[in-house]
């Protein structure tokens, strides 16, 4: 019976964290947290470009279609995105829209920017944001990335 007293107290004093323990891993922990503030723009940054490219590349490919199937071409320059929330003041016989529900601007803030026809697409359109800078650059990102090999 006293061996099993005896067990209990050297089992309960390894059980526990020693302070020296305690004190590497809140460093470790902070070191973890300060790298990830001071990299969450750049983290962040990243993830709105992908989201301009998928939106540019992709996600107005299937409504800009639609609109080209039923009018017979894409929406004019003139015209532009508005075209796929609102029917023309012409002939709207054959508009089936709405075909996107609103129209939202790019990560950074800018309305998207459209063509049609095309300077880098001219069978089609051009559709770009003009990227974290906001203005005409190299880091425009657009549609046209799709066609270069």
């Amino acid at each position: 019976m006293c061996t099993g007293g005896m067990n209990r107290r050297s089992l309960s004093s390894k059980a526990g964290f020693t302070l020296l323990e305690i004190l590497i891993a809140i460093a470790l922990l902070a070191a973890i947290a300060g790298l990830l503030v001071s990299n969450l723009d750049r983290i962040l940054g990243g993830g709105r470009e992908e989201v301009a490219r998928l939106f540019v590349q992709e996600t107005l490919t299937t409504p800009l279609l639609s609109y080209r199937i039923n009018m017979g071409q894409y929406p004019t320059t003139e015209e532009g995105l508005n075209a796929l929330l609102t029917p023309p003041s012409e002939d709207t016989t054959n508009w089936r829209g709405p075909y996107i529900k609103q129209l939202n601007p790019d990560p950074w803030g800018n309305p998207y920017q459209y063509r049609s026809p095309g300077e880098h697409n001219p069978d089609s359109y051009d559709l770009w944001s003009w990227g974290p800078d906001g203005r005409d650059s190299d880091q425009n990102i657009g549609n046209w990335t799709l066609t270069k090999e």
